[in-house]
């Protein structure tokens, strides 16, 4: 009787073989890892695809039938009966399904950056945002910076697309244009730390202690690329010591950014010592390679136009943009409750049944 067990032999060890194995072992992992990445997207456009679809056939039967919520539920029930073991067929989501399909056209849903973004990505879009051009602003958003589900809702409940480089600056003249609306995209105004709590009273070294203490959601304010250095920073010039408030690196520009923090309304002085920290900041710490530091201004409050010709004094890059622990305090009424929510979305669903 032969023994049909397979035989497998050890691999022979990397120093057994030819120089140029360690490029082909990379060249392969890569073939291996765009296929593997291929398959999750063309799986998950497929999935978006069948979700329209069963949204359409649903919608189109209520049309010309005008059955509701009761038929939604045997609906449920039945696929469930019928597909053991599959997910995703609630009557919850069903109603999602629904909401999908009337809201856009199937062209939308296969083209980038909607073919791209997972079925719960699409929710918060549907419950969170009302208007389609806005959902596709932050479907892109989301696909360019990796954003999870979880982030994607806090930025759209922050209105980060009115925040989004929105900070007053100098960078188109400061800096080379290829950098310079990076830079300013990579800005907020104003800044939002609604995880600091109420911050009436505080001082700025109060303030400065707490979201250092919160980093990581500071750095998810302060957006992609931001990496944390440290917070009083001494720097020394000519036997001086000075303190800058926070510093950071940032790894797309490629160079320092200095933060410095004020809990009172902006006054152009604060500009000079921003750019003295700057100064230090290139001469001591920046190495060959590191572009330009950047300074970043945050008060409590600013004239805008003040807030610009204070800027045209300076040739190093450096902006200017306020700061809140409360985002509806900074935006005009009208915006406040734009946002339908999770309930009200299915309240109306169910109104429809």
């Amino acid at each position: 009787m032969n023994d049909m067990t397979p035989r497998f032999e050890s691999a022979p060890a990397r120093s057994s073989l030819p120089s140029w194995y360690p490029e082909l072992l990379e060249s392969v992992s890569e073939h291996v890892a765009v296929g593997h990445r291929r398959a999750v997207t063309a799986a998950n456009q497929e999935m978006l695809r069948g979700y329209w679809s069963i949204g359409q056939e649903i919608l189109g039967r209520q049309h010309t039938e005008g059955w509701g919520a009761k038929v939604i539920d045997r609906l449920s029930t039945d696929l469930k009966s019928r597909f053991p073991g599959t997910t995703g067929y609630s009557p919850r989501n069903l109603k999602y399904m629904r909401a999908f399909a009337d809201s856009w056209p199937r062209e939308a849903i296969v083209q980038a950056p909607l073919a791209q973004l997972p079925w719960y990505h699409h929710l918060a879009l549907l419950t969170k945002v009302e208007h389609p051009e806005l959902r596709i602003w932050y479907a892109a958003a989301a696909v360019e910076r990796g954003w999870s589900r979880d982030v994607l809702v806090l930025h759209i409940e922050g209105r980060f697309h009115e925040r989004s480089g929105q900070a007053v600056t100098n960078f188109a003249t400061a800096l080379p244009p290829e950098e310079s609306d990076l830079a300013q995209q990579a800005t907020r105004d104003p800044y939002l730390f609604d995880f600091l709590g109420s911050t009436d009273g505080w001082r700025e070294r109060e303030v400065e202690q707490k979201l250092v203490e919160h980093v990581g959601k500071f750095l998810l304010e302060l957006g992609q690329g931001f990496a944390f250095i440290g917070e009083q920073v001494r720097l020394e010039l000519a036997g001086e010591e000075f303190f800058c408030d926070l510093l950071f690196y940032h790894l797309e520009l490629r160079c320092y950014v200095v933060i410095e923090l004020k809990a009172v309304k902006f006054n152009a002085a604060f500009l000079g010592q921003l750019g003295l920290y700057m100064a230090v900041v290139d001469d001591v710490l920046a190495k060959d390679g590191d572009k330009p530091t950047i300074g970043l201004l945050l008060c409590r409050n600013k004239n805008q136009v003040v807030a610009e010709y204070a800027l045209k004094g300076f040739k190093a890059p450096m902006g200017v943009a306020e700061w809140t622990s409360a985002i509806n305090r900074s935006l005009p009424a009208e915006f406040r409750s734009a946002l339908p929510s999770v309930d009200v979305l299915e309240a109306e669903l169910t109104a429809g049944d």
